[in-house]
């Protein structure tokens, strides 16, 4: 019995007209030449927790356990998970190195809960940058954001 897991790859933006502001996030997921794009906003609102918004929804578009390649521009999501911020955060109560709480910590949680039935691997792209798929949730992202202007 094979236990390869379906290969999904996953990219993923936010985007904020000024630091809150109106946001917006993108999500494209890929499979098996099939793509679903998935796209979402607020009025109010940060460019970290459209980045959060945009991992979290594309990880709950999933119906099955899956291995996902997640594509993002946010170092800050990246670097969390990559570096091992999550694991020193939930070990200190939610708190930084700097014994401040975590900011969007009911945020990272979802997103902890999303990702856990699945093999993620966390794939850090530039942002505006040639990447194609990149630059088409950042598109998804922005035009959700004018929604609120």
């Amino acid at each position: 019995m094979s236990d390869k897991l379906p290969e999904v790859i996953l990219y993923t933006d936010g985007a904020c007209s000024g630091n809150p502001g109106p946001g917006g996030w993108g999500a494209l997921l890929m499979w098996n030449g099939k793509r679903k794009e998935l796209s979402g906003g607020a009025p109010e609102t940060t460019n970290n927790r459209m980045e959060m918004r945009a991992v979290i929804e594309g990880l709950k578009a999933l119906n099955k356990r899956c291995h996902v390649k997640i594509h993002s521009d946010s170092a800050l999501i990246i670097n969390a998970f990559t570096h091992g911020w999550i694991e020193n955060w939930q070990k200190r109560g939610w708190k930084k190195s700097n014994k401040k709480p975590v900011e969007n910590k009911e945020l990272w949680q979802e997103m902890l809960k999303a990702a856990q039935p699945h093999k993620v691997s966390w794939i850090k792209v530039k942002g505006h940058s040639d990447n194609e798929l990149n630059n088409h949730v950042d598109a998804l992202a922005v035009a959700e954001s004018q929604k609120y202007l």
